[in-house]
């Protein structure tokens, strides 16, 4: 868990906020039993996670695909190839949605803006890190144009069938 007290906080503001803008529908499934706190996101989100993450192309059309994620500082990180279609997409436009969905246990949906990390960043040394050690090698060195994304998050919610025993059986305080 690399987030901090400040970061856990503005975390939790944003998953109060987005539950509470939420239609009626969503918020019938992810009551009070069913919504993951910061906290509780920053515990079970540690590691590599698989993503989908959705762009849209010039036409308007949206694409999803499979990314690894790693959640670092209350927000996810993903890279791809600087040649992939994504990154043609978010370069043009930087919307985009991200789940993490893990069985019928939890999920994570967060709508926002993918912002490219540069080395210039405040998080780049210790993103590049966190990769590097979960991988045994640095992403830069995967390909001649690796990017680097780091998720400006506008709307995310955090959801678990079965809270309370899925915080227990993974080890996390409830």
């Amino acid at each position: 868990m690399m987030e901090t007290a400040d970061e856990l906080t503005e975390l939790q503001r944003l998953l109060d906020a987005s539950h509470a803008t939420s239609t009626a529908h969503l918020r019938g499934i992810i009551d009070a039993d069913r919504t993951l706190s910061a906290r509780d996101l920053a515990a079970l989100l540690s590691g590599m996670k698989v993503l989908s993450v959705a762009t849209v192309t010039a036409g308007g059309e949206p694409r999803i695909s499979a990314l690894d994620g790693h959640f670092l500082h209350a927000t996810w990180t993903f890279s791809t190839s600087g040649t992939a279609a994504k990154a043609r997409h978010v370069s043009a436009r930087p919307a985009v949605s991200v789940a993490h969905i893990d069985g019928e246990q939890m999920a994570v949906f967060s709508h926002g803006r993918a912002e490219t990390m540069t080395p210039e960043d405040p998080l780049w040394g210790e993103t590049i890190d966190h990769w590097t050690a979960h991988y045994g090698s640095s992403p830069l060195s995967w390909g001649d144009d690796i990017r680097m994304y780091r998720l400006r998050p506008h709307w995310m919610v955090g959801y678990a069938w079965k809270r309370a025993e899925l915080l227990a059986a993974r080890g996390v305080p409830g």
